[in-house]
């Protein structure tokens, strides 16, 4: 018997912990000051995050998915894409999507109920939200066979989780990424929890990354929670993707820190001092670390950020709260571009029982 096939899995750090170099830095972060306007977008995303927890609280916002513990990893994805690429994200990687123009404003409409935070008025490129987990992967492949139909040096990036990985979806868009050698890069954002069910639970691989090896595509595991090694591996991707090279599968080591959704209470299968460990190696505490063993941040700096971003933080909420509420009958409208007739019966009740005509 002879072997048909072997395989390896590279694992990319370069921040321990500790928030020390395990390693040389890849040339583009020797310069540590690069780091400083990406440390201040993940401060940006977590006050975000505890504002919009708070709006949800007070009534003010409907369910809401946290994205605490996943900055470095969300906000390392968006700032390795192009504007012209598109972006197919799942319903948390705010950080993200802010880098690619979506409003915070727009996120809480959403959120809020309102179709119309799903319309970016700056980030035309991108589909938006998902709640059906992994289909969004199917739609990144589609866009990444149209770049290479079209010659276009375009790369479409997916994000779901480590439940997502292991969804048809997944496994078909990789799969025709692979055969048509496409543009694509899908990143699965593995916090270790598909809702309830823990990761060991659902799926027997050894890692998530590895997946990809089945469709052709390159593979990396990463940590997450390290931005500079969430950036060196979306570089290498994008680059191999924009070179006509294929698709990669990057699955981004990280944890989820709040509840998976406020509508959820993960104190009922997580025990806490999972999270506690957590938060031991979450990216914000790394990467300060980092900066300012490297003088370069103080706690006066991010005191004086903090404020900051409450206040940019603020003028979105504000601007969310006053946006007018739409009519019942708008429930309608988002579904087809020609809705059937049973459906405008149904819309036309929604208005009688309103009393207007």
């Amino acid at each position: 018997m002879k072997v048909a096939a072997t395989f390896e899995i590279k694992y990319m750090q370069y921040l321990g912990e500790d928030g020390k170099p395990v390693g040389e830095l890849p040339e583009a972060f020797r310069d540590p000051k690069s780091l400083l306007p990406l440390f201040k977008q993940m401060l940006f995303v977590r006050t975000f995050d505890s504002k919009a927890i708070k709006l949800q609280r007070t009534g003010k916002l409907g369910t809401y998915a946290a994205s605490l513990g996943h900055e470095a990893t969300h906000v390392g994805i968006g700032a390795s894409m192009r504007p012209e690429d598109v972006f197919a994200p799942s319903y948390r990687e705010y950080g993200a999507q802010f880098m690619r123009g979506v409003k915070p404003r727009e996120v809480l409409l959403y959120w809020g109920g309102d179709e119309r935070g799903n319309d970016f008025a700056d980030a035309p490129h991108d589909y938006p939200w998902c709640v059906p987990i992994s289909t969004q992967c199917l739609m990144a492949a589609g866009a990444a066979l149209s770049f290479k139909l079209r010659k276009q040096p375009r790369v479409a990036v997916a994000c779901c989780g480590d439940g997502g990985s292991s969804k048809t979806d997944f496994y078909a868009a990789l799969n025709s990424a692979g055969a048509f050698t496409s543009p694509l890069v899908l990143c699965v954002i593995n916090n270790g929890w598909a809702i309830s069910v823990p990761r060991h639970a659902q799926t027997g691989a050894e890692t998530l990354a590895q997946k990809g090896i089945a469709g052709g595509l390159h593979c990396l595991q990463v940590d997450g929670n390290d931005l500079i090694a969430v950036l060196e591996a979306m570089r290498i991707a994008t680059e191999r993707a924009r070179n006509g090279e294929g698709g990669t599968v990057l699955e981004f080591l990280t944890y989820r820190l709040h509840d998976h959704t406020t509508a959820d209470d993960a104190r009922r299968y997580r025990e806490d001092a999972e999270v506690k460990d957590g938060w031991t190696r979450e990216p914000m505490l790394r990467l300060r670390t980092y900066l300012t063993d490297q003088g370069l941040w103080s706690e006066e700096q991010e005191a004086e950020w903090i404020e900051e971003c409450g206040r940019l933080v603020d003028i979105e909420i504000n601007a969310y709260l006053e946006t007018p509420v739409q009519p019942v009958e708008a429930m309608f409208d988002y579904l087809y571009a020609d809705p059937p007739p049973d459906l405008l019966e149904q819309r036309q009740q929604a208005i009688d029982r309103e009393g207007r005509a």
